[in-house]
């Protein structure tokens, strides 16, 4: 059963049309990535799902409700969070401050309080780092805490959007199986926006290629690591693309 339904939906800035005609499923406990170059419109359309930017026209759906257009926390109360790119954590609070802060549309601070320690038993490192400033931490450190203040809130979608970028090989790796263990532990579905196809395609059970705002592939892992446009852009067959200013 699908969890989100995106159908025909455009975004612009301006004149600037950055997302056309998309339209996309995921359901329930599935893992789907988008992958494509930096500028492709990815970043982009997870705003509009997370109610940051409003779209153009189409529609968003999340288990039958419409949220398109609708401000970012309500979207977050209806089950749907965003992990944003470049980690946005709270940098002159403590860590243990920023999960708290994770947990605000749940109203019941004994919940809020027992779901800190769930966080801190998955990612212990943020236990041993509960009352350091965000800022103190290394950017794998910053990263994890940005994913667990978005589970705070037990979302029904998570949206992750480049987890990996500027991490360390080792870092990636880890976050990568972090993904994974979301899904197991939690049953928490994920939408995964990634440049890095390594990781996307270790993970994800389905996915999309974006290329200028618009999808041109669409399928399973296994159909996608087929495709010409796939193996030349993404999986080293040639010469890889440059990192555009997003």
């Amino acid at each position: 059963m699908s969890l989100l339904e995106v159908d025909d939906l455009w975004t612009a800035y301006g004149p600037i049309t950055v997302n056309r005609q998309i339209s996309l499923s995921v359901d329930e406990r599935e893992i789907v990535t988008i992958i494509g170059p930096n500028g492709a419109g990815k970043s982009t359309l997870l705003r509009v799902l997370a109610g940051l930017k409003r779209p153009t026209r189409g529609s968003v759906r999340l288990a039958g409700r419409e949220l398109g257009g609708m401000p970012a926390d309500r979207v977050a109360r209806a089950g749907m969070v965003l992990v944003p790119e470049g980690r946005r954590i709270f940098a002159d609070i403590s860590v243990r401050d920023n999960l708290r802060l994770g947990g605000y549309c749940r109203y019941d601070p004994k919940a809020v309080q027992a779901e800190i320690g769930v966080m801190e038993a998955l990612f212990p490192i943020l236990a041993q780092k509960r009352h350091a400033r965000g800022s103190e931490l290394s950017g794998g450190q910053q990263q994890m805490l940005a994913i667990a203040r978005g589970l705070m809130a037990r979302p029904k979608l998570l949206l992750l959007d480049e987890p990996s970028l500027g991490l360390a090989p080792i870092m990636v790796k880890e976050v990568r199986g972090l993904i994974a263990s979301i899904r197991e532990r939690f049953g928490t579905t994920i939408l995964l926006v990634e440049q890095n196809a390594s990781l996307a395609l270790a993970v994800a059970d389905r996915g999309y290629i974006m290329q200028t705002g618009q999808f041109v592939a669409a399928g399973p892992i296994a159909e996608l690591r087929s495709l010409e446009v796939m193996r030349q852009a993404y999986l080293g067959d040639a010469r890889r693309p440059g990192r555009a200013p997003a």
